[in-house]
C-alpha cells in the first residue's frame, strides 16, 4: 500500500496567500484494480490561475488544484507501461491512481536531453496560451509591433519570443532589472522595469512611439489602463489574465476604456486556452520544433521539495520566479 502526501486548502485566501492556507496531509491509497495505473508526481507546476480559480471551483479541504509530470509506476492497464512519463491536472500531491482517461502523453519526439519538466512550461498550458492567444486573438502579423507585460513569466517569456519569430517588434515589461536583462538576452526589441520608470506613459510611448498593434495583457489593472491609450488603430488586445488584482480584499476601480476602444475601434478579447483544446496537439508540436531549434528559449525557476509547495506558489505570486515556477519532487 502507497501512502501520497497531498496538500488541501485549509482556508480560502483572504488577501495574498499565507502558508497558513494550506495542509499537508497523507492519505492511504488503495490496490490497484485492473484498468488501473499507480503514478508518481516528478514535477508539479504552481501558476497564477490556481489563485482565482481556488476560490471559484474549491471548498476549503479540496486538495489544491494543479498540474504535474508524473511516471507510471505500477500498471494494470496494458496501453500505459511502466516508467513512461506523462502530464496529469490531479493537483497537489506525490502519488494517485488513474483510469488513464485523464492523462496527456508527451509531444512524439520528445528527446531525451529535454526536461520533461518542460511539459508544464513552454510545451504545455503557458506555451500554449501564448501561441494560441496571438495567433487566435491578437492574429498579429509580420511588420507589428506587440506588447506584453508580465514578460518574463511563464506566458509572457513565450509571448515575445512566438511574436519574434513571427517578424514583429516585441516590447516587454517586468518588475526587476534583471528581469529586463533576461527580456533583452531573449530577443525582445524594447524591455522596461514598470517598478523604477517614473512614468508608465512615457515608457510606452518611448520603447514605442507609433504605438502597438497588439497587447498580451497578463496583469490589468494600472498597467492595462494605460497601455490601452497607447494602442494604434484597430489594436487587438488578448487579455489573458489579471496579476494585478487576484490578491486584492478591495475590487479596485477604472479607468474605464470605452472612450479608447471607440475612437481607436479596438478589439480586447477575453480568453482561455481550453477553447483550443482540440488544436493542442498542433501547438505543443510547433513549441518543442522550435525550442528543439533553440528559437524560443526556456528558463525555470525551480523549487526542491514537495513540501515546499506553498512557499513556491506563494514567490510565484510576488513575482520572485524567473520564467516557468516548478516544484520537483
Amino acid at each position: 500500500m502507497v501512502t501520497a502526501k497531498v496538500w488541501v486548502l485549509k482556508k480560502h485566501f483572504e488577501g495574498f496567500p499565507k502558508t497558513s492556507d494550506f495542509d499537508l496531509k497523507k492519505i492511504e491509497l488503495p490496490n490497484l484494480k485492473d484498468g488501473e495505473l499507480l503514478l508518481e508526481s516528478v514535477f508539479l507546476s504552481v501558476d497564477p490561475y490556481m489563485r482565482p480559480y481556488s476560490r471559484r471551483d474549491m471548498k476549503e479541504g479540496d486538495i489544491m488544484i494543479g498540474t504535474q509530470v508524473a511516471r507510471i509506476v505500477e500498471s494494470r492497464n496494458p496501453a500505459f507501461t511502466v516508467g513512461v512519463f506523462v502530464v496529469s491536472r490531479r493537483g497537489w500531491r506525490t502519488h494517485f491512481i488513474s483510469d488513464g482517461k485523464d492523462l496527456q502523453a508527451l509531444p512524439s519526439g520528445w528527446p531525451e536531453s529535454l526536461p520533461r519538466s518542460l511539459a508544464l512550461g513552454t510545451i504545455g498550458m503557458p506555451g500554449l496560451t501564448a501561441y494560441f492567444g496571438l495567433l487566435e486573438v491578437c492574429k498579429m502579423k509580420p511588420g507589428e509591433t506587440v506588447l506584453v507585460n508580465a514578460a518574463a513569466g511563464a506566458v509572457g517569456s513565450v509571448v515575445g519570443q512566438l511574436a519574434k519569430i513571427g517578424g514583429c517588434k516585441v516590447v516587454g515589461c517586468a518588475g526587476s532589472d534583471d528581469k529586463v536583462a533576461y527580456l533583452k538576452k531573449i530577443g525582445f526589441d524594447e524591455a522596461f522595469n514598470y517598478k523604477t520608470v517614473t512614468s508608465l506613459d512615457e515608457a510606452l510611448c518611448k520603447a514605442s512611439p507609433d504605438g502597438y498593434d497588439c497587447f498580451f495583457d497578463n496583469v490589468g489593472g494600472e498597467f492595462a489602463s494605460v497601455a490601452i491609450n497607447q494602442m494604434k488603430k484597430y489594436g487587438r488586445i488578448a487579455v489573458c489574465g489579471a496579476i494585478s488584482q487576484y490578491n486584492d480584499s478591495v475590487p479596485q476601480k477604472g479607468p474605464y476604456v470605452q472612450m479608447p476602444m471607440i475612437f481607436k475601434e479596438l478589439r480586447m478579447e477575453g480568453f482561455l486556452v481550453t477553447s483550443w483544446k482540440n488544436r493542442w496537439e498542433e501547438g505543443l508540436k510547433a513549441l518543442l520544433k522550435w525550442v528543439v531549434e533553440g528559437k524560443v528559449k526556456c528558463h525555470e525557476q525551480v523549487t526542491e521539495g514537495f513540501e515546499n509547495m506553498p512557499a513556491a506558489f506563494i514567490g510565484m505570486l510576488k513575482g520572485e520566479n524567473l520564467g516557468k515556477a516548478i516544484v520537483k519532487v
